[in-house]
């Protein structure tokens, strides 16, 4: 008589979230302990480095101006700890530099470094050289083009249930509305999750996870402070998360249907199984839907927020975009995408990009160090003239296709560049147009007030939350 072997064991989720919190807490700086010489740098204030990382944090819009006009093309900000520096280019032909840059010696995930507790090992934006290719590799067939085709139809699905339950003449923050939209569209397009219950208790717990405080982030290097108030809390957030996602990830491996689910996660379960027989085990999956929800979720919900802000104030930019959303073929989508470039050239969502240095390079003809971070600003480059005449005009025929406007090379950059560009900048752009057709095939939009950007985590936000009002269409 036989019996049956025992099923593996698995490892429990809690165990698995403590190791990771571990592991990458008190190495969240990104630098190596070696101190990074600073002679020969570009000019920079001369400030403490916690009052210049705690400015660059708080008041960036401003700082990168600022710096850029009293320094010049490229300047250096010296960060906690130890003063290393951080330094940040504006010309087009620096920009393309850094994102040519072997990526050997250019290396992004330790930029990223901060994020490491949250994210994990394994996110695509803390991995360099073979570790990121290997990635890179998996997760591409989840974003190619006929993976986003097979998407756009479920993201019109989630966004018009959304914007369908808007009142007539309702006013409202329309952040608000676009993270809940954006916030539902990761959680049934990229996580797959459809049972309701399942849903209720993952929407306070990614809530949490996105809205965890720059001080919460700076924490991490002192691993001591998780038994303690705000670090705690996340500590136990990311515990329930986890358990979530895990209990998803594995119901979802014994699904049988995965070849006819149309969401993200399914298409990377299925990745390794027809070619080399790599694949994603439950932590990597894991590592990488959290980047993809801290990577797109407040993101995109930021840049839809400031377009429909910014179409809400022009009668004739509303027109136009209400014609593109009702055409719904080729040119009203390179109009409606071209709102959404036209709102993050405008309103950066992230201020830079960064790499770290393993090794000396000479960058714009200025010869820099080992251990130095460096990064074209985002921020100087979408507001300057030179890149763009009349930079503080929202006007989305800059990106339409064939027109002698489109911006050039490197200076349009909210997706980064080179290798390491956002691997979900199609999805980005794909679900953008649509939440866009929803509600301007609907509403007629109409701006309330004005507003500005503040800081809100690694990203940037309206202060106001972009009030709008909108109306039904008659």
């Amino acid at each position: 008589m036989t019996t049956e072997a025992p099923a593996p064991q698995l490892p429990d989720t809690a165990d698995l979230t403590a190791a990771r919190l571990r592991r990458m807490s008190g190495s969240t700086t990104g630098g190596g302990s070696r101190p990074v010489p600073t002679d020969g740098l570009p000019p920079g204030p001369t400030w403490p480095p916690l009052v210049q990382t705690a400015v660059l944090l708080r008041f960036r819009h401003r700082f990168h101006t600022y710096l850029h006009r009293r320094y010049g093309d490229a300047f250096t900000i010296r960060m906690v700890p130890g003063g290393r520096p951080l330094v940040l280019f504006t010309r087009p032909e620096d920009t393309r530099e850094i994102f040519a840059g072997d990526p050997e010696v250019f290396h992004a995930g330790k930029g990223n470094a901060i994020l490491g507790p949250i994210m994990g090992e394994h996110s695509l934006l803390l991995q360099d050289s073979r570790e990121h290719h290997r990635a890179r590799k998996l997760l591409m067939p989840a974003f190619n083009g006929q993976a986003l085709r097979g998407y756009r139809g479920l993201v019109a699905e989630v966004a018009g249930a959304a914007v369908g339950g808007w009142r007539d003449g309702e006013e409202f923050r329309a952040l608000e509305r676009m993270n809940a939209l954006t916030l539902e569209v990761i959680l049934r397009v990229v996580f797959g999750v459809s049972d309701e219950e399942r849903l209720a208790q993952l929407r306070p717990r990614v809530t949490a996870t996105v809205e965890v405080p720059p001080v919460v982030l700076l924490g991490w290097a002192y691993p001591q402070l998780q038994r303690f108030g705000p670090w705690r809390r996340t500590v136990d957030n990311q515990m329930e998360l986890d358990r979530l996602m895990y209990a998803e990830i594995r119901d979802r491996r014994r699904a049988t249907d995965l070849g006819s689910r149309a969401d993200v996660l399914s298409r990377l379960l299925l990745t390794g199984r027809d070619d080399d027989g790599d694949s994603l085990d439950d932590t990597e999956l894991r590592d990488q839907l959290v980047t993809l929800l801290l990577a797109g979720h407040e993101t995109t919900a930021s840049a839809l927020s400031w377009a429909l802000h910014e179409v809400g104030r022009s009668p004739d930019l509303l027109a136009r975009t209400q014609q593109a959303a009702d055409a719904e073929d080729a040119a009203g989508d390179a109009w409606l995408e071209a709102v959404l470039k036209e709102s993050m050239r405008l309103h950066p969502v992230i201020p830079m990009v960064v790499r770290t240095l393993q090794q000396p390079v000479t960058i714009g003809g200025r010869d820099l160090p080992a251990g130095a971070t460096v990064g074209p600003s985002i921020l100087v480059s979408h507001e300057s003239e030179s890149n763009f005449p009349d930079p503080e005009v929202f006007r989305p025929e800059r990106f339409l296709p064939g027109v002698g406007e489109q911006p050039a090379p490197n200076t349009w950059i909210p997706f980064g560049g080179g290798v390491r560009r956002c691997i979900g900048a199609g999805f980005s752009l794909m679900e953008g147009t649509e939440v866009l057709r929803e509600v301007f095939r609907r509403y007629d939009v109409r701006a309330v007030g004005s507003d500005v950007p503040k800081v809100r985590n690694i990203t940037s936000v309206p202060r106001r939350g972009a009030r709008v009002r909108v109306t039904a269409r008659r």
